[in-house]
């Protein structure tokens, strides 16, 4: 079958690799959709943490089930994917976070993922779609980290929720934060990422720091109160280092996006408004299970991210331009049929 391997920074290869063999408690899945996302491109640059080469990308997927031994399942059936392979004994694991497990294994990442016609996963982590179509799955993984991260910062109706960063993650924690009943104030440096978040998610106060005084403009939105949660969708070290000063007193400080770098902050600063820190890091099956939720009940429309559209024999030459920002990628989807 034709497989798609990042064999080093900046360099995709097709290759020819075997059709998965059948396994006891796999299924074997045929790839439909792929979605591209910031640690797929962090990885062609080579700035993603946790990675090495050569590797499979691919985890944002929805497929189709072609073989599997699972009752519950059924052959034809539309499915998506939890690509966090966990050791379901460490003690997150035990809590139920296995989002965060000790020994975790992320599909494209630590170990290789989907882009490739077909894949044998463990039923376990398998989500069957229920109704949703194969972009609408492709799109369930990288919203449920926004939603993890929204149910991280615990948000209560009427509170303001600065985003930092309006990147496909950051959408996602825009839109559930919005679920939430967070007042959601969103700052980007990209004019048509702030623009999409008027235009698409109805975000009344969006912030441009290279442009105006974001501290300003903050205290005017919030009477002078500060948002009481600040999430980080960035991964940017400047960015990171300086969300504290946007931060109320008692806030939550929540970060979403990966730096590979230490991140640093004043002590007195953040002690003073007796702050909680926090990172998210990737999304449970019952996060899963409310973006999905929220699709059938109409609460988000998926083909609003999607802005971009390729096959999967043009990745190894298109994919460094999803990389060029006047591109305005929001959502890149690789389809593998015709």
């Amino acid at each position: 079958m034709k497989t798609l391997v990042c064999t080093q920074p900046g360099q995709f290869d097709y290759t020819t690799t075997d059709y998965p063999q059948e396994k006891v408690g796999h299924s074997i899945l045929r790839i439909k959709r792929v979605g591209i996302c910031g640690t797929d491109l962090h990885a062609f640059e080579g700035t993603q943490p946790f990675f090495s080469y050569p590797r499979i990308l691919g985890h944002e997927l929805g497929a189709e089930i072609v073989q599997t031994d699972a009752t519950d399942l059924s052959i034809g059936e539309f499915v998506t994917v939890i690509p966090y392979l966990h050791c379901g004994h460490c003690i997150a694991c035990s809590q139920g976070k296995t989002n965060c497990c000790s020994s975790l294994q992320v599909l494209g990442v630590h170990t290789d993922g989907g882009m490739r016609e077909f894949v044998s996963v463990p039923n376990q982590y398998i989500v069957k779609g229920n109704g949703l179509n194969v972009d609408e799955l492709a799109l369930v993984e990288p919203l449920s980290i926004g939603a993890h991260g929204v149910k991280r910062a615990g948000i209560h109706k009427g509170e303001f929720v600065l985003v930092i960063g309006a990147g496909p993650i950051g959408l996602g924690v825009i839109e559930f934060a919005k679920i939430a009943g967070g007042q959601v104030i969103v700052m980007d440096v990209n004019e048509n990422r702030l623009n999409f978040c008027r235009t698409n998610l109805q975000v009344e106060h969006v912030i441009n720091p290279t442009k105006e005084d974001a501290l300003g403009r903050l205290k005017s939105i919030t009477n002078q109160q500060m948002p009481t949660v600040v999430i980080d969708a960035t991964g940017n070290l400047n960015a990171i280092n300086g969300g504290l000063q946007f931060l109320a007193h008692s806030g939550r400080y929540v970060l979403v996006g990966l730096q590979k770098e230490a991140f640093s902050f004043s002590h007195p600063e953040f002690h003073k408004r007796e702050a909680t820190l926090m990172s998210s890091r990737n999304a449970t099956r019952s996060d899963f299970e409310w973006v999905m939720d929220c699709m059938w009940k109409g609460l988000v429309n998926p083909a609003t991210y999607i802005t971009h559209r390729i096959h999967f024999d043009q990745i190894k030459d298109q994919f460094e331009s999803f990389l060029n920002p006047e591109n305005n990628v929001i959502k890149a989807i690789v389809k593998f049929d015709s």
